[in-house]
């Protein structure tokens, strides 16, 4: 049996389902698992980091000393496959030294532009996946090849829950402090719907920001402040009418996890429309917007009683093309198609 080793982030633990991707196709696999922005070697460097005058500094030393014990650990696993996250974490140096005597591939799960460290390790590996197909562009420009694969659902994870009060209007889950767009969008949604019942989760206004700020935010009906495990979200999608979908700026050709997992949840969603969404949605299975008038509109539509069959129809149809094309599954198998490896089709389904 084939051995690889993952090295990812414990963000929303996106690194599990790709293991699980991994061992369901017969691979034995091995997590090594890191915090960001800097690997919790000790507790107290989250808080260093917290209160660093130079964190860029600290960050980098970080980074050298991860990537230090990543190679120790790859001496001692002797992978035939080693499969990375984004990898911001780890230095070039070290990544060549892994593919020199393995197979590196390393996933882009956000855009290159918001990780610039991450931007020269396509000269390190063997393979380099992009999740945003104009990052294929920028790389093509160069001379370089990537390719494009993008996020994906956990079907063990994000599914229907039968029988599931829909209690919430609009719903939204995702990333709020720093995201300002979300933000002001948010703001004009409850403002253009002052009767619905809406939910928002994600921090806010953290307090370590600000503690008076924190304390004294507006809405607490309906921005929440914290963070909710994916399990949970799945909960909040079933119990939603409409799940909002909000990508960052960075983000013009490509789709977040959240198109897929809200979709796999079974939920109707909105989302704002850009090239690849549109073609993994050809048949409006999913609510498009390009602006604000567009979005209210798909609310409008959507929150009328005489379209619910309507848009739980779309929602099902949505929720079979996750099953059928965008899974976990699904990216690993891509991944051992582009890297060389046989991969087994006998034992694993992605339904």
């Amino acid at each position: 049996m084939s051995t690889v080793l993952i090295i990812g982030s414990n963000y929303f633990n996106y690194i599990t389902s790709v293991s699980n991707a991994f061992t369901v196709l017969g691979w034995e696999t091995i997590i090594e698992k890191y915090d960001l922005p800097v690997h919790p070697f000790k507790g107290i460097m989250k808080w260093k980091h917290k209160l660093s005058l130079n964190r860029q500094s600290l960050i980098d030393q970080n980074r050298t000393n991860y990537s230090a014990y990543i190679l120790n650990r790859f001496e001692s696993y002797k992978p035939d496959l080693v499969f990375i996250m984004n990898g911001g974490i780890l230095t070039g140096d070290a990544l060549l030294a892994m593919k020199q005597k393995s197979k590196v591939v390393l996933w882009m799960y956000d855009s290159i532009q918001r990780y610039p460290q991450c931007i020269n390790h396509i000269d390190c590996v063997n393979h380099f996946f992009c999740f945003e197909q104009d990052d294929l562009e920028y790389y093509k420009k160069q001379g370089k090849t990537a390719c494009f694969l993008p996020q994906a659902c956990d079907l063990t994870i994000h599914h229907p829950i039968e029988g599931i009060k829909k209690d919430i209007d609009i719903l939204f889950i995702g990333t709020l402090f720093g995201y300002q767009k979300r933000i002001n969008l948010l703001h004009e949604v409850i403002k253009a719907f002052p009767n619905q019942r809406i939910k928002v989760y994600g921090i806010y206004k953290p307090w370590y920001k600000g503690l008076i700020k924190c304390l004294l935010r507006e809405r607490r009906d309906i921005f929440m402040n914290h963070n909710v495990s994916t399990e949970e979200a799945n909960a909040l999608y079933n119990r939603a009418k409409i799940v909002l979908n909000i990508h960052h700026e960075t983000q013009s050709n490509g789709a977040n996890p959240k198109v897929f997992e809200i979709s796999g949840s079974g939920a109707y969603q909105i989302c704002d429309s850009n090239p690849y969404i549109l073609s993994i949605f050809p048949n409006k299975e999913i609510g498009l917007y390009q602006s604000k008038e567009e979005l209210f509109q798909q609310i409008e539509f959507a929150l009328n009683p005489a379209n619910a069959i309507i848009c739980q129809k779309k929602a099902n149809a949505a929720r079979q093309i996750v099953a059928n094309h965008h899974t976990f599954i699904n990216r690993i198998t891509t991944v051992l198609e582009k890297t060389g490896y046989p991969v087994i089709t006998d034992n694993h389904s992605n339904k």
